[in-house]
């Protein structure tokens, strides 16, 4: 991923959050201008703090990268709902998601 896709995933899963970038640098323990620094390509995080806004996201690394996931901490959220349900209501379900991609 490049510099500007990762800025661009950023701000995406943010602003989905509903969060400033002055709030979410302060919420993982940065200056107020930390964030809006990576999306502005000042700088970009340490391994550490890229850590820090994937669990302040609700997303894993992974979920942060794929960028065919338009929203990985409702998907993720889904799944965690989905192992509870037994197979018939799974199928169910899996034919509702099918039917919204048409």
């Amino acid at each position: 991923m490049e510099k500007e896709e990762f800025i661009k995933r950023l701000t995406q899963l943010r602003v989905q959050k509903g969060v400033s970038a002055r709030d979410m640098s302060l919420s993982i323990g940065q200056s107020a201008g930390y964030i809006n620094n990576i999306e502005n390509g000042v700088n970009l995080p340490s391994m550490a703090a890229f850590f820090y806004i994937c669990d302040y996201l609700g997303i894993s690394p992974r979920d942060f990268f794929d960028t065919q996931a338009t929203a990985p901490s409702k998907a993720s959220e889904l799944l965690e709902v989905a192992k509870t349900l037994e197979p018939e209501q799974l199928d169910h379900l899996i034919a509702l998601a099918k039917g919204l991609q048409r």
